[in-house]
């Protein structure tokens, strides 16, 4: 069993634990400063310097006089970021996020990699789920060089990605400034039918198969086609295309691609073409609430769009699509709608 408690030496010292002495490396030393002592050094006022933690994703410091939770790393960090704004490079709104994007994300990429390892010993070691936690307890500092090494080379190419669809965007924006319009996007919702009565009848690991299936199928799809994944709503993807075809070749190839997927659940989708609002690394917008309608009057197995969006296909003539009139439901906050189911036509 691998070390993740405090041992005691024969001198009666505390030893301290696998985990602590990785955590004390990842920290850069002991925690050794209070919130004040820390907004002191850094040269940061006190309540900024509450706010700086808290968009962190950090919890509320009971005792800021005493209770020490900052190190000297936590001081560089903080003291980089009053730098930034005695500079005026940046408003504190701005700053402020742009440290809760970083930290949101961090989040979430932590315990993915995490959740990766943990499967990886049941999987791949054969460890129960108990015995394998001990392990990545035990072992993720060993992968620690190659995760933070591919954390920055993603980094990098994501941003690459994102300059250059910048650029072409800005171009369009500019181009369409006095219409008015706002930037046009495909949207799309990705709905598995039933999920929850389906999850309350299997086991945990059959649900895990379920979810990572559907999870893998929907990013790997939209990323093969140039979409890209905005979130993850509980059992229900949201994509976005810069191009009308683009989004439609995606929305029906996974669902197609789901469909021959032993044990799948059915799944639904909608995608729809119009104008979008980005902020906070989402999507909103009439466009996004029409797409986020539409999927849950989807039959199974069926893409469904509106009627704007369908004649917009018709004009394109690509010879690959059926269109079919679905019905004029009543959507909840938008009222009556021309639904149209979109059908990918058999590869002869």
């Amino acid at each position: 069993m691998p070390i993740t408690t405090g041992d005691t030496a024969a001198s009666g010292e505390n030893v301290p634990s696998t985990v602590e002495r990785y955590v004390n490396r990842l920290l850069g030393g002991p925690e050794r400063y209070t919130l004040t002592e820390a907004a002191d050094l850094a040269g940061m006022g006190k309540d900024y310097a509450r706010r700086f933690w808290l968009s962190m994703g950090f919890p509320t410091i009971a005792d800021e006089e005493n209770d020490r939770v900052f190190t000297d790393d936590d001081v560089a960090a903080m003291t980089r970021h009053q730098h930034i704004l005695d500079d005026s490079l940046l408003a504190p709104d701005s700053l402020n996020s742009l440290i809760r994007a970083e930290s949101h994300m961090s989040d979430r990429l932590v315990l993915w990699q995490h959740e990766s390892l943990v499967e990886h010993a049941e999987r791949v070691l054969g460890l129960d789920s108990i015995t394998a936690r001990y392990w990545v307890l035990d072992h993720f500092e060993d992968f620690h060089s190659f995760m933070q090494d591919q954390m920055q080379y993603s980094w990098q190419r994501h941003l690459a990605s994102l300059l250059r669809r910048s650029e072409t965007e800005v171009t369009e924006m500019d181009r369409r400034r006095d219409s008015g319009e706002q930037l046009q996007r495909a949207v799309g919702f990705v709905d598995m039918v039933a999920f929850t009565n389906r999850s309350n009848e299997i086991g945990s690991a059959e649900l895990v198969d379920l979810i990572e299936v559907f999870e893998h199928t929907c990013r790997d799809v939209i990323s093969a086609n140039g979409a890209r994944v905005v979130k993850t709503i509980g059992d229900a993807f949201l994509f976005i295309a810069d191009d009308l075809v683009t989004g439609a070749d995606t929305a029906t190839e996974i669902v197609e691609r789901l469909r021959g997927q032993p044990g799948m659940l059915p799944v639904r989708a909608s995608m729809v073409w119009g104008g979008v609002v980005s902020r906070f690394g989402d999507v909103f917008g009439p466009t996004v609430n029409l797409a986020s309608r539409l999927v849950d009057i989807s039959a199974s197995g069926s893409v469904v769009t509106d009627k704007r969006t369908a004649q917009i296909l018709r004009q394109l003539k690509l010879g690959r699509y059926t269109l079919v009139p679905a019905g004029s439901p009543d959507l909840k906050g938008l009222g009556k709608i021309e639904a149209v189911e979109l059908r990918r036509m058999a590869t002869r």
